[in-house]
C-alpha cells in the first residue's frame, strides 16, 4: 500500500491534460468493429484504456501499442479468442462490451475487480430475461457468463442509471440484421455521453436518428468504417483538478482541451467561474488564474457526476455553503463516491454532511490536513491532493496509486508543478 506524503504548496505551470478516456474507449471499440485499420492518437494508456483494449483483441482485433497511439486492424467478424474477459476495474469496457458479445452466439465470461466486481447491471439482464438469452451470474456479482444472440427490435431502457447501458446497445444494434429502436423510459442522465457515443459513430460510418425525446432509431445491417487518423481530445474531467489547484495556487494552464469539445464535464469551466475562478481560453489553453475568493453554489451533478468530488474538495475552502445535488449514481461508482469524499473530508477539518443523493459542504478558510484515504478510488485521491495547498499539516494519502486507472502520470504532473511529495510503501 503506498502512502503518499504532500506538503502544502501552491502549484503553478503548464500541464497536458490527459486525452479523454470516455472519447478514446469508444475510439478503440469503433476502430474494432471496422474491417480495416485505423490510428487513433493522443492516447494515454491507463488500465481502464488497456482493460478496453485487451477485451477488443479478445474479440479479435489486433491492436499495435506505440508511445502515444495505437493501430487497430478491425475485425467486423467478432468472435470469442479467449473465454474469459477481465474487465479490470473499468465499467465503460464491461457496459460496452455486454451487448457488443452478445451478438454472436458464442460463450464468453465477464470477470472483473473491485467495486466492478458488484457494480449493477440489471439493465442488461432484463434484455437477456425478454429475449431468452443464456446468462449466469454469482448472486448479481461477477464473472457474468454469457452466451446467446441479440434479437433486433424494440428497447425500452432507463435512463437514470447509467447511460453506459445505452451506448453499449448503440455499438451493437448495427451490427444485428433487422432495425431496432432504443425508448429511454426516463429522463436521461449522463446525456452528454451518449452524445460522445453518437458523435463517434458517425466518424466510423454508423449513423443513429435520434428525436431528441429518448427515442433512438438504428438501421440493422451497418458497416463500422475505418479512419486513417483519429485523434482523442484532452478531457475535462481530468482537468477538474488541475483548474482548481490551479485557483487555490498561483495559476496553471490545461494544455489539450477542445472549446467546442462535446464532453458534458466541460461545464467545469461554467461552475468555477460562477464560484469566482477566473478562466479564460488563450491560445496555450485554458488557463486559471489564482482566485481571491472561492464563493459558494449550488451544484446539480446530474450530468456531470464525475466532477463531484473535485468541486466538493473546491466547495470545502469556500466562502458559505454549497449543494450538491442529484447525485445518487455516484453510490455505484469506484467507491460510494459521496461517502468517501464527505468521510475523508471531515477526517482533515471539512465541514461535510453527506446527504441520501448529494453533498452540503459549509467552507472554511483553511482546513487541517492529516490522513485520508483514497477508497482505492483514483477521482477521490486526485480531488484531496487537489486541496492539499489549503491544509495547515501535510496530508497523508493512503492508497495513491489507485490514480494508475485513469491517469497513471498524475503524480508526475503534480510534482512538475510544484508539489512537494514524498511516498512511503507501507506493505500490504
Amino acid at each position: 500500500m503506498r502512502y503518499l506524503y504532500i506538503k502544502p504548496s501552491e502549484l503553478k505551470g503548464k500541464v497536458i491534460v490527459p486525452t479523454s478516456k470516455s472519447i478514446c474507449h469508444r475510439a478503440i471499440i469503433c476502430a474494432s468493429l471496422c474491417d480495416g485499420i485505423s490510428n487513433i492518437g493522443n492516447v494515454d494508456f491507463s488500465r481502464d484504456i488497456e482493460a478496453t483494449c485487451d477485451a477488443m483483441e479478445n474479440l479479435g482485433a489486433e491492436i499495435q501499442r506505440g508511445k502515444n497511439n495505437l493501430i487497430v486492424k478491425g475485425n467486423s467478424r467478432i468472435h470469442v479468442k479467449n473465454t474469459s474477459i477481465n474487465c479490470l476495474q473499468s465499467g465503460s469496457t464491461i457496459r460496452f462490451l455486454i451487448p457488443i458479445a452478445a451478438t454472436i452466439d458464442e460463450e464468453i465470461i465477464f470477470t472483473g475487480e473491485g467495486k466492478l466486481v458488484k457494480r449493477p447491471l440489471d439493465i442488461y439482464y432484463d434484455i437477456f430475461d425478454s429475449q431468452k438469452i443464456y446468462y449466469k451470474n454469482f448472486k448479481g456479482k461477477l464473472p457474468l457468463i454469457l452466451k446467446g444472440k441479440l434479437k433486433s427490435g424494440e428497447y425500452r431502457v432507463r435512463g437514470d442509471v447509467s447511460s453506459q447501458f445505452i451506448t453499449g446497445l448503440l455499438f451493437a444494434l448495427p451490427r444485428l440484421n433487422g432495425d431496432s429502436t432504443i425508448y429511454v423510459t426516463t429522463p436521461l442522465e449522463s446525456k452528454p455521453y451518449v452524445d460522445i457515443t453518437l458523435d463517434l459513430l458517425k466518424k466510423f460510418g454508423i449513423n443513429v436518428d435520434e428525436d431528441g425525446h429518448g427515442k433512438y432509431t438504428v438501421r440493422g445491417g451497418q458497416k463500422y468504417k475505418s479512419r486513417d487518423y483519429y485523434e482523442v481530445e484532452g478531457d475535462f474531467s481530468q482537468s477538474a483538478f488541475w483548474l482548481i489547484m490551479g485557483a487555490l495556487g498561483k495559476g496553471i494552464t490545461c494544455c489539450g482541451l477542445k472549446k467546442d469539445s462535446l464532453q458534458g464535464d466541460k461545464i467545469v469551466v461554467d461552475i468555477l467561474r460562477k464560484m469566482g475562478v477566473k478562466i479564460e481560453w488563450e491560445k496555450g489553453g485554458l488557463v486559471v488564474s489564482p482566485a481571491r475568493k472561492i464563493y459558494s453554489s449550488t451544484i446539480d451533478a446530474s450530468q456531470c457526476p464525475d466532477l463531484v468530488p473535485a468541486l466538493a474538495v473546491l466547495a470545502s475552502v469556500s466562502c458559505g455553503t454549497t449543494e450538491i445535488k442529484n447525485a445518487g449514481r455516484l453510490r455505484v461508482k469506484e467507491s460510494d463516491r459521496l461517502k468517501a469524499i464527505s468521510m475523508e473530508l471531515n477526517k482533515i477539518g471539512g465541514n461535510v454532511v453527506e446527504k441520501e443523493d448529494g453533498l452540503i459542504i459549509a467552507g472554511r478558510e483553511k482546513l487541517t490536513g492529516g490522513e485520508v484515504n483514497s477508497w482505492d478510488d483514483h477521482r477521490i485521491a486526485m480531488a484531496l491532493a487537489s486541496v492539499s495547498s489549503k491544509c495547515q499539516n501535510p496530508m497523508i494519502i493512503k492508497g495513491a496509486e489507485c490514480v494508475k486507472k485513469s491517469y497513471p502520470n498524475f503524480w508526475k504532473d503534480f510534482k512538475n508543478l510544484g508539489g512537494n511529495i514524498n511516498e512511503r510503501n507501507m506493505g500490504k
